[in-house]
């Protein structure tokens, strides 16, 4: 069974479970970059516009971090930071990943230009380079390598996951359009981008942090510490091997590995 068999229900029982959590973080961040862009547009026209573009860069790259360290944080079946402990987790990673996102960009559109194909190709090797900066600690150049190696030999799988993300984000945005069709063309620009940034940087961060994982743990990769113990929940399974998650969705790990007993104690471990 492929170590993706899934993925996108797990995605989406987390981004549920812990949606309040996951917006307040997505939205706090769009609010205030709209916000600074806003006022130095208005304050210093052209000049200020481009400084605000530049903000808007940098908050783009800190949201990235933030959600993947928010799926990482949630992981244990409950929130460990709130949102300044987040962003403030995530501040020292903006660097590596703007300049690792910068680098991907500038490759992956040269690949588009190209043939297309050779595009597709790095998007899906390239595609695990945040969290190998957030979660595995690589640094930028690294990240490539990193990400290239957990993708490979499951790459199809990779690409037919982001397909399917890519069409569901098609039809959520189709749906939304309609709802505000009504409204000015400006209003109705900056509402739906608002609302489609928000709502969404934090689906696509659980299923790209989780496809990390996954295929961490189908290479036989240890789990970072802090993370669910093998046979635990989504880690690796016995002898290394991939353990898929629980028919029922995402459920949060066991407090103990043995139950407690009547006065506290724990039951001797069974016989060898």
């Amino acid at each position: 069974m492929s170590p993706l068999s899934g993925v996108l229900g797990e995605a989406w029982a987390l981004y549920r479970r812990y949606f309040a959590h996951f917006i307040l973080i997505s939205f706090v961040i769009y609010l205030v970059l709209s916000a600074i862009t806003a006022l130095l547009s208005w304050a210093a026209g052209t000049v200020g516009a481009f400084v605000g573009l530049i903000f808007s860069v940098f908050g783009i790259f800190l949201l990235q971090a933030a959600l993947v360290k928010a799926v990482q944080d949630v992981r244990d079946g409950r929130v460990d930071m709130d949102l300044g402990q987040t962003v403030s987790a995530a501040l020292p990673f903006v660097g590596p990943v703007a300049l690792a996102s910068i680098l991907a960009s500038i490759g992956i559109g040269i690949g588009f230009v190209l043939i297309i194909v050779p595009g597709l190709i790095l998007l899906t090797f390239w595609s695990l380079i945040v969290p190998e900066i957030v979660i595995g600690g690589a640094g930028p150049l690294e990240s490539f390598g990193r990400s290239w190696r957990t993708v490979r030999g499951y790459a199809w799988n990779v690409f037919g996951t982001y397909v399917l993300v890519f069409l569901i984000l098609i039809v959520g945005d189709i749906v939304l359009s309609a709802v505000l069709f009504a409204l000015p063309y400006g209003w109705r620009s900056f509402i739906s981008n608002l609302v489609v940034n928000t709502l969404v940087a934090p689906f696509i961060a659980a299923v790209v942090t989780l496809v990390y994982y996954r295929l961490t743990a189908a290479h036989g990769a240890a789990a970072e510490p802090g993370a669910q113990a093998p046979g635990g929940g989504y880690g690796s399974g016995p002898a290394g091997g991939y353990q898929p998650p629980p028919a029922g969705g995402y459920e949060p790990p066991p407090t103990s590995q043995y139950p407690s007993q009547p006065g506290g104690g724990y039951p001797p471990p069974p016989p060898a």
